[in-house]
């Protein structure tokens, strides 16, 4: 079960029927027919105070997932919920509205990206959930639809369902079931509604715009994307279904007058030496130049400034330099970008001129570490080279954020291991924004 899409009046709650979650021949285990599922949510955890009820139908045709949509809810307030399905009881999960469009109350949220089932354990995301933050954004890279290929030594810290890669509706729902049998990626859903993004981990490795990256079809990846996001709708607590090969992404969430979140899509659009697509972009930019929160907040997946890699292709936004000087053109006071995929966490201060430490600082970034997935850039060397990052660390973990009308303040948090569960969580490091830049702070 999960929530996500909080606005001030109202919440999805999602859950999925699936008592043998592998089954070869049925997915989820369950018979081909419609299921009913009621459900509940209340003011307090004890379900005492239902504020309101009612019945879904889970389909078939959907994998038995469940996505209710509850209004009439009041902004700003934290409920509880649970779902019944013939007899059985789901346990109660937290979630909360996003505030009223006039309120000036701090906003807690987290960010999570890479979490690699098979690369480790997802005990940060157990930490994470111990904060019931408001909210939780998350940056791509929820489930890997690669092939599992270390063997010896090096293998995986625990096995998927299938070493082979995810090319059918029934691979990729079946690896979004093995992802939810994580009983810390489940606390992590109960604990606060979700707002997520995608990257190319959830369809395929390298995948971006119209190419597939592994050679095949324009039609047989079209036909591939279809079931990589019918699948990812089935599993998450999205508002909006996928069209086809088609899935939009891009949205704008606003916390009040605290907090403008506008989640981008970095793959879907990319066409030549175009980041978004001309749609997004001037969606974007229009959101940037019209609204009158404090902080205006980039939740996507690519790192967006510039990392001087010099070892093969430049990746992320480097790869993107004209789209990223549009944005940045159009950067209010107050821009923050978050960011994942790389694994490493990142903090540093964004420049009118990339090539420039010296130019106008006009926003910070910071970029979450994995939970679990393998950092793959190699930070200490970025850092030496880039004047305008202030931190890296290979550390997994998570960020998270509060803001309100006077500040920013962000803290990566770390575990220390993710080859077995257990690992207690610390600091590495606090930051705020004061004057447009990053300043760090004495960790607690």
């Amino acid at each position: 079960m999960a929530s996500g899409e909080p606005l001030p009046g109202g919440i999805i709650l999602w859950t999925r029927l699936a008592p043998d979650p592998l089954d070869p021949v049925r997915p989820g285990g369950m018979p081909g027919r419609t299921a009913a599922v009621r459900w509940e949510i209340a003011e307090d955890e004890k379900i005492a105070r239902v504020v309101q009820s009612g019945e879904a139908s889970a389909w078939p045709d959907r994998a038995h997932s469940v996505h209710v949509r509850v209004a009439g809810l009041r902004p700003g307030r934290e409920y509880f919920y649970r779902f019944f399905v013939d007899g059985h009881e789901s346990p109660v999960g937290r979630t909360r509205t996003a505030p009223d469009p006039g309120s000036t109350a701090p906003v807690r949220f987290a960010v999570a990206s890479g979490q690699r089932y098979e690369e480790g354990r997802f005990t940060a995301l157990r930490h994470l959930a111990a904060e019931r933050p408001d909210v939780i954004v998350h940056l791509g890279g929820y489930m890997y639809a690669g092939a599992t290929e270390r063997s010896g030594p090096d293998a995986y810290v625990r096995p998927l369902e299938s070493e082979a890669e995810c090319t059918t509706l029934a691979a990729y729902r079946n690896r979004y079931a093995t992802y939810r049998t994580d009983p810390d990626l489940r606390a992590a859903h109960a604990a606060a509604p979700w707002l997520p993004v995608l990257d190319d981990h959830e369809v395929r490795e390298g995948c971006a715009g119209a190419r597939p990256g592994d050679g095949s079809s324009p039609a047989a990846f079209l036909k591939r994307r279809a079931a990589a996001f019918k699948a990812y709708f089935e599993h998450m607590p999205l508002r909006v279904r996928p069209t086809g090969a088609s899935l939009r992404v891009h949205r704008w969430r606003p916390y009040g007058r605290v907090v403008d979140l506008l989640l981008l899509d970095t793959r879907q659009h990319r066409d030549g030496d175009d980041m978004l697509g001309a749609e997004q972009e001037e969606w974007l930019r229009t959101r940037l130049a019209s609204g009158t929160a404090r902080w205006r907040v980039l939740v996507q997946p690519a790192f967006f400034g510039p990392r001087g890699l010099t070892d093969g292709d430049p990746t992320g936004w480097d790869a993107f330099p004209r789209s990223r000087a549009r944005v940045l053109a159009d950067a209010p006071e107050g821009l923050v970008v978050l960011s994942g995929d790389a694994g490493d966490g990142w903090a540093g201060d964004l420049r009118a001129d990339p090539a420039d430490p010296g130019s106008r600082a006009v926003g910070v970034e910071f970029s979450t570490a994995s939970v679990s997935a393998a950092p793959r850039v190699g930070s200490q060397a970025v850092l030496d080279r880039d004047p305008c990052l202030r931190l890296a660390t290979d550390r997994r973990g998570y960020l998270t954020c509060t803001a309100d009308m006077d500040g920013f303040r962000a803290e990566f948090r770390a575990v220390d291991h993710v080859d077995r569960p257990d690992a207690p969580v610390s600091t590495v490091a606090r930051y705020e924004i004061a004057d447009g830049r990053l300043r760090r702070l004495e960790a607690e």
